[in-house]
């Protein structure tokens, strides 16, 4: 076990992992004012939106718009899935300095999800990745799948190593392992991270858990004691997968700065901000924010 972190980075989802599979279409301008609050609140790097076809994901059909309208600080990444070089040439033109890229630790996942195996979506990612490098844009690569999945069940951790360190040698500065159903508890989460860190730096590497079993937070603390420095979350708890059903929202961001806050971790955000963007986009769509932080009983004790 490792000391835990002095400070944790937080890479906010809920824009483009959240609202993809929301049933309510959310309106361009209110995921421009959600983006804008997230960075008011002190988040550094938030995933804003996806280049993939409308067909695919008609919920992100107005990402260049988006990124367009935001209004972005000098200090914060506002990063772009991106599913092929077609994608990447949209990004290029709404002068994106980051993207992500994702497969999956599963053949029946990835082929549910982009129609290829996991080696024939790699191969289609480096022709993005040679791009990208030339024009000095930073690569984050998603691993989808790491501790379940819904077709093919407990997933080998030494698949996932296979494929992130594949991802990591071809460029990925930072492989996020993403236990996509939700079905990850802590001690299977650390035997994950203990073995993909064998092949690549474990500052290299990002958890990304669903909160389907109510474990996501567990999962959390487990993984900084190996040494996970940065967190994927989404405000309001949003989130859930297309291609999984029955997977639930991601970990709430509200409820991870709450903890870490408790820990004297440092993450730069301010809870009281965030909040208020939770609070924003739940009342769009209607439903109650998944957080479990209330500010104001926290305050009165």
């Amino acid at each position: 076990m490792m000391p835990y972190p002095k400070k944790v980075k937080i890479v906010e989802v809920g824009p483009r992992d959240g609202l993809q599979n929301e049933k309510i279409f959310i309106s361009t301008a209110d995921k421009m004012a959600l983006i804008n609050k997230l960075s008011d609140a002190g988040l550094s790097h938030i995933e804003c939106s996806s280049f993939v076809s409308p067909k695919q994901i008609p919920a992100l059909a107005d990402a260049s718009e988006v990124f367009r309208g935001i209004q972005r600080k000098p200090n914060v990444s506002y990063s772009a899935l991106v599913p092929n070089l077609k994608g990447f040439e949209i990004a290029l033109e709404n002068d994106i300095k980051e993207i992500a890229i994702f497969t999956a630790a599963s053949e029946s996942f990835n082929q549910q999800n982009i129609h290829c195996s996991i080696a024939e979506s790699i191969e289609r990612f480096i022709p993005v990745i040679q791009r990208a490098q030339t024009q000095h844009i930073k690569i984050r690569g998603y691993v989808s799948c790491v501790l379940g999945c819904p077709y093919e069940g407990a997933i080998n951790p030494h698949q996932v190593t296979e494929v992130a360190q594949r991802l990591y040698d071809l460029g990925c500065y930072e492989i996020s392992l993403g236990d996509t159903i939700g079905v990850g508890t802590p001690l299977k989460a650390q035997q994950l991270i203990e073995i993909v860190s064998r092949v690549m730096p474990v500052t290299a590497l990002a958890a990304h858990f669903h909160d389907t079993y109510g474990q996501a937070l567990a999962n959390v603390l487990a993984v900084l004691e190996m040494g996970i420095q940065t967190v994927d979350s989404a405000v309001a708890g949003l989130g859930g997968c297309p291609y999984a059903l029955g997977a639930s929202g991601n970990l709430a961001t509200e409820d991870l700065v709450y903890m870490l806050n408790g820990m004297n971790i440092e993450t730069g955000v301010d809870l009281n901000q965030l909040l208020d963007a939770g609070r924003f986009i739940s009342r769009i769509l209607n439903k109650p924010p998944a957080s479990k932080v209330n500010l104001a009983l926290i305050n009165r004790s």
